[in-house]
């Protein structure tokens, strides 16, 4: 998801600006550069859809992170009229979806 480019004004544009504000309280990187995120669309009424990901089905913040990014959309972008987040298993996360960025962060680099 870290390559795809939208245009600055875009609410999806807008959307990655807030992913960047969500992280696993465990892991000081955040879920877009994780690679948590595998994608964002919008429909024609301005609803919002995130398909995303966990590092494990047993993730301690499984029951709390989803929620979270569903509001943060919610209530960060007036444009938004509605999000939905579908966590999903496939593909498996993998340390190698990680950001250059996020493997530098975490001295994986």
């Amino acid at each position: 998801m870290h390559e795809q480019t939208f245009p600055p004004d875009s609410i999806e544009a807008q959307v990655v600006e807030v992913l960047k504000t969500c992280y696993d309280p465990e892991i000081p990187v955040n879920i877009l550069e994780m690679g948590l995120i595998y994608s964002i669309e919008t429909t024609e009424d301005s609803a919002v859809d995130i398909t995303m990901t966990l590092t494990s089905p047993a993730c301690p913040v499984a029951g709390t992170l989803p929620p979270e990014v569903e509001q943060k959309v919610k209530s960060m972008i007036a444009a938004v009229t509605d999000a939905r987040i579908e966590v999903v298993w496939d593909p498996p996360w993998s340390m190698d979806m990680m950001s250059e960025a996020a493997k530098l962060e975490l001295g994986m680099m």
